[in-house]
């Protein structure tokens, strides 16, 4: 099974859409099957991809609800081995109409179910708060990508987070990580985005990529024309940030796997593995146990 990681962040503005689209575009440049699973009801993700929701009948809402299978709603983009499946504006709906539905946290990880063996990355954009889509989001990855913007308020949002991940955890997805924090929208010029990084940098180690993605006029203006920034401008230091975080995202590894490595024979199934690793990444955090 190829790793499920969801680009989670309940600030908004923090660029969770451009970092999932263009890891995405990257990781296919790299050979890998990606699919991005737009969780967000503004559908950003598959415009940004280059495609239109509005012309298809079926789009995440109508998966969540069980009116189709998720391979009814997966488009493929301009770039191989990058596939969307894409939101719609009525998907807000659908946080209302689950509630009253039998496991409703749990609809994304059943509808992920048939497909994830067919993809080495499989990301979900979630959209900027904890309510039910974003809680389907987490239940169904098992690592989350915490995009940071280099911004004053950085720590605060992500302490927020920290406390609702532990909630999921305790309650529908005891393997659920946080892997990887990206540093966003960085500003060279600005001293107060250096001292951030080098905040969030003290607080949670390497979990924080080596790569920064700094603030660039290419990476506002790819979305308008439906690309990644990688095919919009794959010269520009946007793109190259891109490129190289993807790397780092497949070099650092599946942490669960990492820990299934170490048990050797150990371990008889898989989730205990990433129930092992889930428990030292909660200690390193400072949660209760």
């Amino acid at each position: 099974m190829g790793r499920i990681i969801a680009v989670a962040n309940q600030k908004g503005g923090v660029g969770k859409t451009t970092t999932a689209v263009n890891l995405c575009a990257a990781l296919a440049d790299l050979g890998h099957n990606t699919l991005l699973v737009d969780m967000d009801p503004q559908g950003n993700a598959a415009t940004g991809a280059g495609i239109d929701p509005r012309v298809f009948e079926i789009s995440m809402y109508q998966v969540l609800l069980g009116a189709a299978e998720l391979t009814e709603c997966i488009r493929p983009t301009g770039i191989d081995g990058f596939e969307v499946a894409p939101a719609r504006l009525e998907m807000s709906g659908a946080e209302i109409e689950l509630v009253s539905a039998f496991s409703r946290e749990l609809k994304l990880r059943h509808a992920l179910a048939p497909v994830a063996d067919d993809y080495d990355y499989i990301f979900i954009d979630c959209p900027p708060s904890l309510g039910l889509l974003t809680v389907n989001a987490l239940s169904a990855a098992t690592e989350i990508l915490v995009p940071v913007q280099c911004e004053y308020y950085a720590l605060e949002g992500l302490g927020q987070l920290l406390h609702n991940v532990e909630m999921v955890r305790e309650g529908l997805n005891s393997a659920l990580v946080i892997s990887a924090i990206v540093m966003v929208m960085y500003d060279a010029r600005t001293r107060l985005a250096a001292e951030v990084v080098s905040d969030v940098r003290r607080h949670f180690g390497d979990r924080v990529c080596r790569v920064v993605v700094p603030r660039t006029v290419r990476l506002s203006e790819a979305p308008s024309v439906g690309q990644p920034v990688t095919v919009y401008a794959p010269k520009s230091r946007g793109a190259i940030a891109y490129q190289e975080l993807a790397r780092e995202i497949h070099e650092r590894g599946d942490p669960h796997q990492a820990a299934a490595d170490r048990a050797g024979d150990g371990h008889a199934d898989g989730l205990s593995d990433r129930r092992e690793v889930a428990e030292q990444y909660r200690i390193a955090e400072g949660a209760p146990t």
